[in-house]
């Protein structure tokens, strides 16, 4: 098969689908890797490196389109990026379908097969593609947000973990998957004050296994969501339901009577956000102001670091790349329904139930439309 590189073109993306060691990999195998030049300089890989793994370098995107049968990204493909898809074509990347329309609309038109990592399953349970960078968004989360508390970024001007004699910042996470543990984890390192909402009783069961007393763990309500809020310096969104849009948690009208200069942190945005003021903001101007609150909703979190998460994403990526390209898409899919649960868009139809019912199209049986 030949496989497709592109250089990431979404604000402030230095990420890269595949890092020579995985094209040496893919070669191995008897595959083609065309990449884009200067596709990986981001991460510290040279166009010499992708070569020196057997690949051939590309001089511009148009040129990786063409060739590619199967195209292996980072973030969801851009306006343009999306125009030159063809029928019939393997994107494997980030989608966050559900929130977006207008990419769904276009991927639709474009006849690609589309496979997002986000949805792929495992079967010990959980995302395991979209599991390292919740896990790297969970813990940039609280540093962002210690960063945005300081008076010079707009917040209130408290140190997340205090000081002898004064009170540390009160975090709030909602949510207590990879991303909420993962924020835990690093705040309660801060020294912070750190309380947990979430539905799951087994969720709040297996964090006080894991932290004990100094992690607060609240069922949620939405009365407790309310209470714990006011009193909140830094709170963290991390809610997400497998495809679809992120439930909004947290209404405008609690923001606006929420502390002046606390901040709130959404690594749901990806999927909508779960603050009802939330929009998508790039590392380049990452924050903004509603009702006195400062809100971090960078759409890319982990493409601040962008070594440390593309290393990961390729951990986690290549075994399916591989069979991918080993078996071909149809067979890869059919083969593994845990894969197969990465089918977003196949050759014009929705194949993910999440994304047919918040975008309101038809829904397509994934192991039926690959048996046609």
């Amino acid at each position: 098969m030949r496989i497709g590189v592109l250089r990431e073109i979404k604000d402030n993306e230095y990420r890269v689908g595949l890092v020579p060691s995985s094209v040496h990999e893919l070669v191995t195998h008897h595959h083609q890797v065309v990449v884009e030049h200067a596709a990986g300089e981001g991460v510290g890989c040279p166009d010499e490196a992708y070569r020196a793994a057997g690949a051939s370098i590309a001089a511009t995107a148009e040129a990786v389109f063409e060739q590619a049968e199967m195209l292996v990204k980072v973030k969801e493909p851009q306006p343009n990026e999306r125009r030159r898809l063809r029928p019939g074509q393997v994107l494997f990347t980030y989608l966050h379908l559900a929130p977006d329309p207008v990419q769904t609309k276009e991927l639709i038109q474009s006849g690609a097969v589309c496979i997002g990592y986000e949805t792929v399953t495992s079967p010990r349970g959980g995302l395991p593609l979209l599991a390292p960078m919740s896990e790297i968004a969970g813990r940039m989360a609280i540093q962002a947000g210690a960063y945005c508390l300081e008076e010079a970024h707009g917040g209130m001007g408290i140190l997340l973990g205090g000081v002898p004699g004064v009170e540390p910042a009160e975090v709030v996470i909602l949510g207590g998957g990879v991303v909420g543990t993962n924020a835990a984890e690093i705040a309660l390192g801060f020294g912070a004050d750190v309380l947990l909402l979430d539905r799951s009783t087994e969720v709040l069961s297996s964090l006080w296994r894991q932290f004990g007393p100094r992690l607060k763990t609240v069922f949620s309500t939405r009365h407790a969501v309310t209470q714990h809020l006011l009193n909140a310096d830094l709170v963290i969104g991390a809610v997400l339901i497998p495809g679809a849009a992120a439930p909004k948690l947290v209404s405008a009208e609690l923001i606006r009577r929420m502390k002046a200069g606390a901040v709130v942190v959404d690594v749901s945005i990806d999927q909508g956000g779960c603050f009802e003021t939330s929009r998508p903001t790039t590392h380049a101007s990452p924050t903004y102001v509603v009702d006195g609150v400062v809100h971090y909703c960078v759409a890319n979190m982990p493409g601040g670091v962008p070594r440390t998460s593309t290393a990961a994403l390729n951990n986690a990526t290549l075994p399916h790349v591989l069979t991918l390209a080993d078996k071909g898409y149809r067979a890869a899919m059919l083969d593994d329904p845990h894969l197969r649960a990465g089918l977003n868009v196949h050759r014009g139809e929705v194949t993910c139930k999440a994304v047919a019912e918040a975008l309101d199209y038809p829904y397509r049986d994934p192991l039926e439309v690959l048996q046609r």
